[in-house]
């Protein structure tokens, strides 16, 4: 989103605040270039500092040995495996299995867990459906819960991913029915959620008319042949080809 309101042409995602961040320090005229991912910017995902407070609550007294398996009762593959399937570091894996375990201690996570995170990051809207579609993200086998295994590798392509992985994440989130095809309803149905859960009092105001507009010029962009859906091929090509929406996909950090 710009300043006066209007949607970057063709972006992915309005930034929390509706407006359009200087996307990894990119300057005008220049190409887009991948972030450095640091720390500071790895703690800005939701799912994260959800995870960190748990284990700052908790306490650092557990050993940096392997991760406590037998405290839980479903029990996740072995960190080595988790690490090599990962852009994390042995140390952040048990951070964040700490935490996870945690506030899962059954070693799953539901729906409504989800739910109660993004109303506790986004109190000013209703996060309640886009928590609903991003946790029918992580949750591969469509079974209503997610493991940690599932949980952390999600968390490692869209935090540290590359752009194509990213990108093939992103079409995952919006095929919301999971038939191969992006339509129309479905980036309204997502693009609306996101709008909800920003609240409707964000500065400057989102327009009602704003998620509409969006959709409009991502479709225009992405559906070549017209045949009123995208593929996943159309939406990875369009989008390493377009500077704009390659911008807009570092954005996912603010709804994450």
């Amino acid at each position: 989103m710009q300043a006066d309101g209007k949607a970057v042409d063709g972006g992915l995602l309005p930034d929390a605040n509706g407006k359009d961040p200087n996307p990894g320090g990119q300057t005008e005229g220049s190409k887009w270039q991948k972030p450095r991912l640091t720390r500071k910017s790895l703690m800005k995902c939701c799912l994260v500092k959800w995870i960190i407070a748990s284990t700052t609550q908790q306490g650092e007294d557990s050993c940096d040995g392997d991760l406590e398996l037998s405290m839980v009762r479903y029990q996740p593959e072995g960190l080595d495996q988790l690490q090599a399937q990962t852009q994390f570091t042995r140390k952040e894996l048990q951070s964040l299995y700490r935490g996870f375990k945690n506030e899962c201690p059954s070693g799953l996570v539901d729906e409504e867990t989800f739910k109660t995170i993004y109303s506790q990051f986004f109190p000013q809207g209703d996060a309640t459906t886009y928590a609903h579609f991003l946790f029918n993200a992580f949750d591969m086998d469509r079974n209503g819960s997610i493991r940690f295994e599932d949980f952390v590798i999600g968390l490692s392509v869209l935090l540290r991913g590359s752009v194509t992985e990213k990108l093939r994440w992103a079409f995952n989130l919006y095929d919301i029915n999971k038939d191969g095809y992006v339509t129309k309803e479905e980036m309204m149905a997502i693009m609306t959620s996101i709008y909800d859960m920003m609240g409707r009092y964000t500065l400057p105001s989102v327009r009602d008319d704003s998620p509409y507009e969006h959709v409009e010029r991502f479709f225009q962009k992405m559906d070549r042949n017209r045949d009123g859906v995208v593929t996943i091929d159309e939406f990875i090509e369009t989008c390493q080809k377009d500077e704009n929406i390659m911008a807009s996909m570092q954005l996912f950090e603010n709804v994450i």
